[in-house]
């Protein structure tokens, strides 16, 4: 083998390399963009987290606050309410699961597995029927003094609990604490 023979197989396997690596580069300016795509818009990410005042919350009252394109009740339970709650079968429930992001999300749905503070008196979940998507009324409505869905007839209770219905599921708890005595951070 003469050495311009040598010298050839090295420019050819230069090329071959330096080809083979423009190509990966390519793709993957071509490929970023369909990947990127997939990541939340800043509207989104700037509402990942919000902190909300429940200062004006009177006992026995709610509010209905949109989190990340979803509505979240927030509701102040009266001691009737609470001791409802609190006295409900867990194990005669159609959904038995607390369905709390803020704990193990597969505990016992108990009342107290399902609320902000350790009275009670805090309840926070997503004000989304877990039958279909449609959005509950609440205020003590349904047959067991919580939220009802007029769509397709799910009857929730104090606790955000199925008790009646087509729906599957209790309402879910999402991530959230309080920050101070007066505001409660979503997410």
């Amino acid at each position: 083998m003469s050495h311009a023979e040598d010298h050839e197989g090295t420019r050819r396997d230069f090329l071959y390399y330096a080809t083979a690596g423009a190509g990966a580069v390519t793709a993957g300016a071509a490929i970023w963009p369909l990947v990127n795509q997939m990541n939340p818009s800043a509207d989104v990410q700037a509402l990942s987290s919000i902190r909300v005042d429940v200062s004006g919350i009177a006992p026995g009252t709610q509010l209905t606050v949109k989190w990340l394109g979803k509505p979240v009740f927030i509701r102040r339970r009266t001691d009737k309410e609470i001791e409802a709650a609190r006295s409900v079968d867990v194990e005669a429930l159609p959904d038995p699961i607390a369905r709390n992001a803020n704990i193990d999300a597969n505990a016992p749905a108990e009342d107290a597995n399902r609320t902000l503070d350790e009275a009670g008196e805090w309840l926070v979940e997503m004000g989304v029927c877990t039958h279909l998507g449609c959005v509950p009324i609440g205020d003590g409505a349904g047959d067991f003094g919580g939220w009802f869905c007029p769509c397709h007839g799910s009857h929730y209770d104090s606790a955000g609990r199925i008790r009646k219905g087509p729906a599957p599921e209790n309402l879910p708890v999402p991530l959230a604490e309080f920050v101070d005595d007066t505001t409660i951070k979503l997410g």
